[in-house]
């Protein structure tokens, strides 16, 4: 089976690669990086050396590719641009898709997040609207999820997952992560908004394993939905940072997520079920 990655040097796409020539699958990988290019190569996976924004380039290659299968792990979130990643969402999936139908591709699986729900109670399950009318700047966040989610739609076949905060080694929240940084400098207050995590390799492993899943749209997070009064003082405590300043009250969208659906339709479970074990690994 042909699969066309995009995204193919991000966090979750290195591990995916990995998976992917363990399991034979026969690999275009997409970067814009001439080294992450080399590093595929020596991977044993061909590469596509382009911007998703090159929309007739992005054609061609996948026409050339043929692919089976287009995963799209495409973020733009390395100088903690919101705007740019939205940008990316709305514009970049809509030259992934449009070459990827041109292409012949049936399946498309894409990255999605599990926090752009709307208010409500409790952890929120797939059939619940996402927050469209939330205000700015977390408005622009939510219409590009949504017009990702509409576009990789117009394929025969489409797997959504809507992934909780990533955690692990290229994220965030690795130990020298963005998060991690601000938390070991006593910046982030401990509040009673929730969140629900999930770890990179269960990330990546859930996009392998989306290759033979039915359509539809899942969350995929962890067992533990926490309230940051919980997660917050536990991760200070791993990396030595003092103890965050309590600070009470939510959004009414930082409610978490539930897995249900996935463990129940699927099967899938998180190799890390809870955000404490996979911290204590990542961090201690």
């Amino acid at each position: 089976m042909r699969i066309f990655l995009a995204g193919a040097s991000g966090a979750i796409g290195r591990l995916l690669v990995e998976l992917l020539l363990r399991e034979r699958f026969d690999i275009v990988g997409m970067t814009r990086s001439k080294e992450h290019a080399r590093w595929l190569e020596q991977k044993g996976a061909r590469t596509a050396l382009l911007d998703v924004y090159e929309r007739d380039a992005l054609r061609d290659a996948l026409i050339t590719a043929r692919p089976d299968v287009v995963i799209s792990q495409l973020t733009d979130l390395s100088a903690f641009d919101l705007e740019a990643n939205a940008r990316l969402r709305i514009e970049g999936t809509a030259s992934l898709v449009d070459g990827a139908l041109a292409a012949g591709a049936r399946r498309i699986i894409a990255q999605s997040i599990s926090f752009a729900y709307g208010p409500g109670t409790g952890p929120a399950r797939e059939d619940e609207p996402l927050d469209t009318g939330a205000p700015p700047p977390r408005r622009r966040t939510i219409e590009g999820v949504v017009s990702l989610e509409r576009e990789v739609q117009r394929l025969p076949e489409s797997v959504i997952l809507r992934y909780g905060t990533l955690y692990g080694p290229g994220t965030w929240f690795d130990r020298g992560g963005v998060i991690t940084e601000r938390i070991r400098r006593g910046m982030l207050k401990a509040t009673d908004g929730v969140t629900s995590f999930v770890h990179v390799e269960d990330a990546a492993r859930a996009a392998l394993l989306a290759i033979g899943w039915k359509s539809g749209t899942y969350n995929i997070v962890d067992d533990e939905p926490a309230p940051g009064g919980e997660w917050i003082p536990y991760l200070a405590r791993l990396v030595g940072a003092p103890a965050p300043e309590k600070a009470y009250g939510a959004e009414g969208h930082e409610r978490g997520a539930s897995n249900a659906k996935a463990r129940r339709e699927l099967g899938w479970r998180p190799a890390y079920p809870s955000w404490r074990g996979g911290f204590k690994k990542e961090f201690e």
